[in-house]
């Protein structure tokens, strides 16, 4: 089987969350999908609120924190990604938004992201489109068709519905991610040009 990577961002910020139980949903759906169109995914879940003190040094000082530099690495070496976060005043969390903000800019090039949302009522689904899909289509990734929000009320009796909302979107992540090479993070500091060429010119 091929092997990709995919990295689950959840910003939720209590213990358990209805957001990070969102997120294991899809990446589960995920891994089942890939795996039948021959594809071995590897997950990695960040939880954002483990990072949040090191998101706040980075942005001012400029420089993240080992545990925060590992993270953005992993985001930006993965073959797709699924982000989840509770919705707060319709729109996506300050935590979630702190992340995306101190990533390069071209770190989610071409990437394929699902995007996901909680929130306490379904009015807020539509922050999915107005806040989140704007956001990642600026940062220029490629976002899955089908977004997925979870109310409280999805959680109480029949999940069917959010099951085939989850099912579809992980299919459509799964499909985007086997077609496609696996991801190339470029060194910045490598040598493009070698001591002799230079030397010669």
């Amino acid at each position: 089987m091929n092997q990709r990577s995919l990295v689950v961002i959840s910003a939720g910020l209590s213990q358990p969350s209805s957001t990070r139980l969102l997120a294991d949903r899809l990446s589960a759906a995920a891994v089942d999908q890939a795996a039948s169109l021959g594809v071995d995914l590897t997950v990695r879940v960040v939880e954002l609120r483990d990072v949040a003190h090191d998101l706040m040094n980075h942005m001012l000082t400029g420089f993240p924190p080992a545990a925060l530099k590992d993270v953005i690495e992993a985001v930006e070496a993965a073959d797709g990604i699924i982000a989840v976060t509770p919705v707060f005043n319709a729109s996506f969390s300050g935590l979630f938004k702190s992340f995306f903000d101190v990533l390069d800019k071209d770190a989610l090039v071409d990437k394929p992201v699902l995007i996901a949302a909680t929130g306490g009522t379904a009015r807020h689904s539509l922050a999915l489109e107005h806040a989140l899909r704007p956001m990642f289509a600026y940062l220029r990734a490629v976002t899955m068709p089908t977004s997925v929000f979870a109310a409280t009320d999805d959680w109480g009796g029949s999940e069917d519905l959010l099951h085939g909302r989850v099912d579809r979107a992980a299919s459509e992540l799964a499909r985007e991610i086997s077609r496609r090479e696996p991801a190339v993070v470029t060194d910045p500091f490598a040598l493009t040009t070698s001591f002799a060429d230079m030397l010669g010119a």
